[in-house]
């Protein structure tokens, strides 16, 4: 079965979490802590000036970033996800929550780590295209942008991981470069850069 090639509208994600307040189980899955370890030793560096997370949720992967970034900038299209997020990680210096759709409210860069996690297949093939496209002018010289994707086939959503990674890795090698790159189980993780001007 083939799901139909629109963007999921801010109304899904607000009935999921209407109806769940961890949906994804981000805080207990065993899955999604070792991800989130993976996604953070697949950083190119130890610290960032300036970072993007993209559907950042209920904020646990954006606790962990956190720690790697100097300011975190956090969005996402659901106010009960960002509410969570920014109870969740009340106190934390540096972090920024705000509700934002893209690629038309995409925020002004530059950054230097762009992170894309369990969110490119929310997006229709144009949509998609269209917020690589964003995140991509949005990235600093010698700045990062990380993909982590659940690859199973999943029939509510337009895309799947790989196709993510695929349209994301057709910008190399320019005018990102591929970085690094590494298929588990259930998931897949890209880390493409910029290069230096």
């Amino acid at each position: 079965m083939t799901p139909p090639d629109k963007t999921l509208d801010d109304g899904y994600f607000e009935d999921v979490y209407r109806a769940n307040a961890d949906p994804w189980n981000f805080e207990t899955s065993e899955y999604e802590h070792a991800k989130y370890a993976r996604t953070l030793t697949a950083l190119p560096r130890e610290r960032y000036a300036r970072a993007l997370e993209v559907g950042c949720s209920i904020g646990v992967l954006t606790g962990l970033l956190a720690g790697r970034a100097d300011a975190l900038l956090s969005v996402d299209v659901s106010e009960q996800a960002l509410a969570r997020a920014r109870e969740r990680n009340r106190g934390r210096q540096g972090v920024t929550f705000e509700r934002r759709r893209l690629p038309e409210e995409a925020p002004d860069g530059p950054f230097d780590l762009i992170v894309l996690s369990e969110v490119g297949y929310y997006f229709s093939t144009a949509d998609l295209e269209a917020v690589l496209d964003a995140l991509t002018g949005r990235l600093a010289p010698g700045g990062d942008l990380v993909l982590v994707h659940w690859t199973p086939f999943v029939p509510d959503y337009p895309q799947t991981g790989d196709a993510v990674h695929e349209a994301a890795l057709r910008r190399t090698p320019a005018p990102l470069t591929h970085r690094h790159g590494e298929r588990h189980e259930r998931y897949r993780l890209d880390v493409l850069g910029k290069p230096e001007s």
